[in-house]
């Protein structure tokens, strides 16, 4: 889909105008690279959701971590997990800071509102089909 949005693109840019059907294709490619990335954001907060889910609660399990140096550490603390993830996509950085801030102004509940969020991210994805 990205090559058909750029071929159109790149004609527009050149000053090339073809018929209207084009024109109405490059609009759907529009909507659909929308809902596209609307799915793509909705994916990975869940990702980092589903990370820290199941360290939450008396019953949570341990994550076993290794970072580049080699290092292994052990926790089910949500703000460590999270802390020594390497995330790229823009809005799993958001449910990051997310948990970095509520650990900042109340000291605990980092998992819980990760948690929190993908659930409700979960649901929207429900009512956005």
């Amino acid at each position: 889909m990205s090559g058909a949005g750029a071929g159109a693109g790149a004609g527009r840019a050149a000053g090339g105008n073809s018929s209207g059907n084009r024109g109405g294709s490059e609009r759907y490619d529009t909507r659909k690279k929308g809902e596209d990335v609307r799915t793509s954001n909705i994916i990975a907060a869940k990702a980092v959701a589903d990370a820290v889910r199941t360290s939450l609660g008396p019953r949570g399990m341990d994550k076993m971590i290794e970072d580049g140096n080699g290092e292994v550490i052990i926790t089910n603390d949500g703000a460590t997990i999270l802390s020594h993830m390497q995330v790229f996509h823009p809005t799993a950085k958001m449910l990051v800071e997310l948990a970095r801030s509520q650990d900042i102004e109340a000291g605990d509940g980092t998992t819980s509102v990760t948690v929190l969020a993908g659930s409700l991210l979960n649901q929207c994805s429900n009512l956005l089909l």
